[in-house]
Parts: C-alpha cells; structure tokens; sequence
C-alpha cells in the first residue's frame, strides 16, 4: 500500500502493526525478506512522501529528510563543502543503481554493523527525527542504534529527518576497505576534527565500521583533544583504535588483519580531516 503523508504513513503503521514495515529504496529490505529474515504481511511506500526528501541548511545545521537519496547526497554541493566525510562515504556505498534508489533512512533504520552512513553520522554527532503517534522526539545518533538490526525507531514510529551540526574550522573524513567495489566494509574509519584559531585540536570523533564498536572512541579522542596535528598524535590514536576494535575472523579476513586495517585506517582519515579543516580556516 501506498501512503499520501507522514500522517497516513503512521496511521498504516500504527493499523497494521508488527507485521508491516516501510519500504522506500528497498535495497536493504528486500534482500532480508529473500533470505527469510523479515517477514512482513504489509509494505507501506513511502516513495510518494516529499515532505521527507529535502537538503536544507538552516542555521547552524544542515537539515536532511529521510528519504533524501544516497545521489542527492553526493551531488549537493552544501554536503561536500560542509560534510566531506558524506561524499566520501556516498562514494563506495554499492554502486550507481542503489545509489539512486537507496536513502539515507532507509541506511540508517537498517541498522546493519557494516553499514557507513551510521558511523558517518556517529563521528558528526547527528541527530534523529523520529515522529510517531505521541508526535515528535529527537534522538541522537550515538543512541539511535541499539544493536545489530535495531534502532529506537519503534515499529510504529518513523524516521522522518536527519540534523547535522556545522562547526567552524572542521574537517572529516571516511576510508574503507571491500573485497570488491560496492561490498561491504571489511573495515572503515570517519573522523571529524574542528581546529582552534591557532591550529590546535578542540573537538575531535572517531568512529569505526564493521569491527564490533558501538559509538565513538572517546580515548583516543582524548589524546587528540588539545594536541597540534602531527604524523606522531595520529599514530597514537590509530594505536587505541586498534586496540579497543573487537573484530571477528571471517570471509573478509584474520582478526589481526582487521586491527592492523584500523590502525591505518585512523590514521588516514585523521590527516585528511585535520587537512580538510585547516583548508576551511584558511578559507
């Protein structure tokens, strides 16, 4: 069935309950209920909603509705300038097709641990809007996800925009390793970093994908938070990382591999990020 609003949308939601879920790109939805790991009676399409399909900067925040595509994202020039990290990680989400068909939401409310859009917001401190029968709540994103394939969307709730903080003299960054073009991360880091006038550190998140950390990192966070960039503070940081990462040896590689990838990994996105937001200062 197909609903009107996000009024209509709710009330569906709320008539049907359990057994239905929201379907926009699909892309995340349908290859679970493939393998029989969801199972709803009802599918609601929200593709006709175009209240929750807008970029907006608003102040100090960029505002980004649910169903925003994951190529709206990449080609808006806002998202780029502000929020590298996002054109970053747009770029080896799957490939063309899902890019044009796959939302932000739809990303987010999966809540695959393997997924780069959650930890991209993670590390940019986002928040949720989330609107349901009792009306709107906001929730950020360090507690939207509540384990593997779990949200604080309740099932008859829906995720209706996304917020993003802009702060002055920042910079991030995303970097990913796949076995092949459009996979799965075997690993990934994000970082965000805002400078002080003189160059140094204030504000410092570190998130990692597919490697069994919830949130950010906040030690070595801590060692960032104060310190002038250098190639020295990154190594160090990476080397927390790596030690607080709870990979699991699978198909994708060794644990080892894996520790070793977040190190590197953290190195990387921290030097582009702290070069990125010196560029903005500069600018």
């Amino acid at each position: 069935m197909r609903a009107t609003d996000v009024a209509n949308a709710l009330a569906l939601l709320d008539r049907h309950g359990p057994e239905s879920r929201v379907i926009a790109g699909g892309h995340s939805l349908l290859p679970m209920m493939k393998l029989r790991l969801a199972r709803p009676q009802w599918l609601i399409d929200i593709n006709d909603l175009a209240e929750l399909d807008f970029l907006l900067r608003d102040g100090d925040r960029l505002r980004v509705g649910a169903l925003t595509r994951h190529t709206a994202l990449l080609e808006s020039a806002d998202v780029a300038r502000l929020f590298p990290i996002i054109n970053d990680a747009e770029k080896v989400i799957a490939d063309p097709v899902v890019r044009n068909r796959g939302t932000i939401g739809g990303s987010l409310c999966q809540g695959d641990p393997a997924e780069d859009l959650s930890t991209v917001c993670d590390v940019l401190r986002a928040e949720a809007v989330v609107r349901g029968p009792g009306g709107e709540r906001i929730v950020p994103l360090a507690g939207f996800h509540r384990g593997p394939y779990e949200t604080a969307v309740a099932q008859n709730e829906l995720l209706c925009e996304i917020r993003f903080p802009i702060r002055p003299r920042s910079g991030s960054a995303y970097e990913k390793v796949e076995r092949r073009v459009g996979d799965w991360a075997v690993v990934a880091a994000g970082a965000a970093v805002s400078l002080a006038a003189d160059g140094t550190i204030v504000d410092a998140a570190i998130g990692l994908t597919a490697v069994g950390v919830d949130g950010t990192l906040p030690e070595a966070e801590a060692v960032l938070t104060g310190a002038q960039p250098s190639e020295e503070l990154f190594a160090e940081a990476g080397r927390i990382a790596a030690a607080a990462a709870n990979p699991t040896e699978d198909q994708r590689g060794p644990v080892d591999y894996k520790r070793h990838l977040v190190d590197e990994l953290t190195r990387r996105v921290l030097r582009r990020a702290c070069a990125r937001a010196a560029e903005a200062q500069e600018g």
